[in-house]
């Protein structure tokens, strides 16, 4: 391994991966503290002890670009990967973030979606940290002072408040503000940091109250939430929905939930908009559907149409999509139901040799939804989505989301008919019973140290398909993508069996790789310390690498390998009738009947051995990293010498296994070059003919194609001759229709073309008649057009020549001598009268 990447060596000896300040002086604590084992075991059962010892969920370590975020105790340490592998002979140095305002042991952190907020939690309390910038490192000081602030100190201030269980940024909060704190009560509260820190938003409740005066015969676990997710989706109620995990193992959804101020794609709006109308349209169809059904889409069609009317104006669809402000809608008074508990069907089987266990934590899983070829339609392989549940003894239950959570409202009209379903794929079993059995053996203590493990999810940040397992006994990989593409080829089999060929595959059940990748337990000692927190960068600066860091501070990292996510597609089975209908691909299809060369190596491509095919870059066996012991010297126990004698019969099988599939391959590549030497003669003999084909033959054939078109000329003379005899003997004279059709199209050559040479009454002699006096007359027309024109401009200049102010004299001047020709001609009238004369009259009138 090339030793720049190798970050356990590099980080092994840096200085933020020291203990807490509780672990050194004079009244410090052991290491032991931090180890589990039956003497330290009640330290690790209860969730409300705010201790240095990793009970509940932890996530101590995360990733800020290349920047590292580690949280000892009270601390919280900044450290740059990137300067620690170029400077890795230099001493290596980290910063403290000095947070007065936190003074409780760190449980959890999370990063907010734009990197400049830390939000961070204890046992009770819950605080944000506003992160320096990235030039941190430049600064001379080992304690860089950070603005942090306490959220909701009315909740989750005192120790008699309830313990969190969960914190985590809602991916669609306005300006990455919107944090999300589960407490074990079942309370949901947001919180948005740019409004108010001490009141939330919005509270999610997923218990009921209990009645003061009532009695309920139930187990307290029903009533503890242990963990939260959100759905996911792209044209569902995914998105808007609110998943919670009991203590019990049962399920509950809130939807719709959405941030007070929420940031949410346009395109989502509209998809859900079309969505919903669907949705309708087919109710209305229906005729049996139910009164109470009807009601329920039309409170989900006001509340998708109010989430309509808050996009601005121009807003369309398919449009380009962007991040829209926007606020739960009011219209709907009622508040959103609980829905649950989740029936899952079939039931999930418990792990031989344990009682079932607690169930730790909850993920929901989407597959398909960033894919980038513009061609790919989606369909339903983009809305699969998975919910995956952890429990403490090492059981996960992965369960298919096919019955798609829809928004509901309390109310009595709006009671759901049953209980939601989540369809039980595959139970994993990560093997931590087994493995401590082998240490205690038929002991029925074996098992009491999973009370105090708690399995953590986390999700790969490049592939989505690939989720990481924590607890307190080392870390797993689980890799969903071998299931995806079973699913994935069945759903996109159509036809009238469409079904027929999805129980077909479900049938044929392709399990989910999962991968041990760190064990952390001591047989020796059967003691184990808990990994705190796991990290994968997502820079362009670092390796993709996933670094583990247990309880004792210890790291440890592991190469990871990058998939191609659109190989998967392109490996996907397509239909042969497919390729037939495709004129490119059709030449090449082989004709019906026998094969004419038949290959050695099958029509199945080769698939190498399961034992040499590591996709994710992992080793095959996990890595131990045990506890310190207190003596260098090793004691062998029986149950030692069982985990040695174990761990050599599992190395032999894999020795045995390599060594068949070595054969394997060794007899794929002797059939392979067998099979290439079959081609070699084959093309030899291809060669052959076609130079057979180009040399005497293709003279042959020219000759012969010669020789075939002068016996088709001859052949279609023939054939017109013949046509000919055969209709003067079928009709030697012409009809009367005939003759009449003939003397007509002499007639009409007569009018065109005229009598004579000299017919001057022809069309053609009139058409050049009239051709020679067009251009005899255009040239005077034009001409004429000319002068026109330079009179009519020669009247605009004189018209422009008057003013206004003269027009205007000149008009009363015209109105006041037609008033005084209007007075003489009644004058004249007046006085012919007199005279008794007869005046013409007069002009103009």
């Amino acid at each position: 391994m090339d030793s720049d990447n190798d970050w356990t060596a590099i980080l092994s000896d840096h200085p933020i991966f020291t203990l807490p300040k509780a672990f050194s002086g004079p009244v410090s604590k052991p290491e032991s503290f931090l180890e589990l084992s039956s003497n330290n075991l009640p330290n690790f059962t209860l969730p409300n002890e705010d201790s240095l010892a990793p009970s509940g969920r932890r996530q101590v370590m995360l990733l800020k670009g290349a920047d590292l975020i580690l949280a000892a105790g009270k601390d919280i340490r900044m450290a740059s990967l990137g300067d620690a592998r170029l400077n890795q002979n230099s001493k290596k140095t980290y910063k403290t973030l000095h947070t007065p305002n936190i003074q409780f042991d760190i449980h959890q952190m999370v990063l907010n979606p734009s990197g400049k907020l830390l939000a961070v939690a204890g046992a009770f309390q819950v605080a944000v940290v506003v992160l320096p910038r990235s030039t941190f490192t430049r600064l001379v000081p080992d304690t860089i002072d950070c603005k942090s602030v306490q959220l909701g100190q009315y909740y989750h201030a005192s120790h008699a408040s309830a313990p969190i269980t969960k914190i985590e940024w809602h991916p669609w909060g306005e300006a990455g503000s919107t944090l999300l704190v589960m407490t074990i009560d079942g309370k949901l509260r947001e919180y948005d940091i740019s409004t108010d820190t001490e009141e939330p938003q919005q509270v999610l409740s997923f218990m009921p109250e209990k009645k003061s005066k009532s009695f309920q015969a139930e187990d307290p676990s029903e009533r503890e939430v242990v963990s939260f997710a959100l759905g996911k989706g792209t044209a569902d109620w995914g998105p808007l929905t609110a998943y919670a995990l009991t203590r019990s193992g049962d399920i509950y959804a809130i939807c719709p939930y959405m941030p007070r101020n929420a940031s949410i794609p346009s395109s989502y709006v509209h998809s859900l908009e079309c969505f919903i109308s669907a949705k309708r349209e087919f109710l209305a169809q229906d005729t049996s559907s139910s009164r109470n059904l009807s009601m329920l889409y039309d409170y989900q069609h006001k509340y998708v149409s109010a989430l309509i009317k808050q996009l601005p104006p121009g807003t369309t669809f398919p449009a380009l999509s962007r991040s829209v402000l926007m606020h739960p809608p009011s219209i709907v008074r009622s508040s959103p139901a609980r829905q649950g508990p989740f029936l899952l069907q079939p039931s999930p089987c418990i792990l031989e040799g344990s009682d079932g266990g607690d169930a730790t934590d909850i993920v929901y899983l989407t597959f398909g939804l960033d894919h980038d070829d513009p061609d790919y339609e989606g369909g339903e392989t983009a809305h699969l989505g998975a919910v995956v549940i952890a429990f403490q003894d090492g059981r996960i239950d992965v369960c298919l989301d096919v019955e798609k959570v829809e928004a509901r409202w309390d109310g009595k009209q709006l009671a759901s008919q049953g209980l939601p379903m989540l369809a039980v794929y595959e139970n994993i079993d990560l093997g931590l019973v087994s493995l401590l059995k082998q240490s205690y053996g038929d002991d029925t203590t074996s098992v009491e140290l999973l009370q105090g493990n708690h399995v953590v999810f986390s999700q790969d940040p490049i592939h989505d398909d690939i989720i990481y397992v924590y607890h307190a006994f080392g870390v797993h990989s689980l890799h969903l993508g071998p299931v995806l593409s079973h699913l994935a080829s069945a759903l996109r089999i159509e036809g009238d069996d469409s079904e027929g060929n999805l129980d077909k595959a479900l049938q044929e059940l392709i399990c989910t790789s999962v991968q041990p990748i760190l064990s952390t337990y001591s047989v020796e000692r059967r003691c184990s310390n808990p990994v705190t927190a796991i990290a994968v960068p997502n820079d362009v600066y670092l390796t993709y690498t996933i670094f583990i860091l247990t309880s004792a501070m210890r790291i440890l990292s592991f190469p990871l390998s990058l998939q191609d996510d659109d190989a998967r597609h392109r490996q996907e089975h397509v239909p042969s009738e497919e390729i037939n209908q495709d004129p490119e691909v059709s030449f090449f299809v082989p004709l019906e009947g026998p094969a004419e060369y038949i290959s050695l190596l099958g029509d199945e491509p080769y698939k190498p051995p399961d034992i040499f095919a590591r996709p994710t870059g992992l080793p095959s066996n996990p890595r131990l990293v045990l506890p310190p012991s207190a003596s260098n010297e090793m004691k062998l126990t029986p149950d030692t010498l069982r985990y040695l004698g174990t761990t050599v019969a599992n190395l032999t099988s894999q020795i045995h296994e390599i060594q068949l599939a070595f054969q394997s391959t060794e007899a794929r590549v002797v059939l392979q070059q067998q099979e290439l030497q079959r081609q070699v003669e084959k093309c030899r003999e291809m060669n052959l003919k076609v130079r057979r084909l180009r040399g005497e033959t293709l003279i042959q054939v020219e000759q012969r194609m010669d020789t075939i078109q002068e016996r088709q000329k001859m052949l279609l003379g023939r054939l017109d001759r013949t046509l000919q005899a055969l209709m003067e003997k079928a009709c030697p004279e012409l009809s009367e229709h005939e003759m009449k059709w003939f003397e007509e199209l002499k007639r009409m050559k007569e009018d065109i073309s005229g009598s004579g040479r000299y017919d001057e009454g022809s069309l053609a002699a009139r058409t050049k008649q009239l051709e020679k006096d067009f251009g005899r007359i255009m040239p005077n027309l034009k001409a004429l057009a000319e002068k026109e024109k330079r009179h009519k401009e020669r009247m605009v200049e004189n018209t422009r020549t008057l003013g206004v102010s003269q027009a205007f004299e000149l008009g009363e001047r015209s109105n006041h001598e037609r008033a005084r020709i209007n007075e003489i001609e009644k004058e004249l009238v007046r006085l012919a009268d007199k005279l008794s004369l007869n005046l013409e009259r007069p002009p103009g009138t």
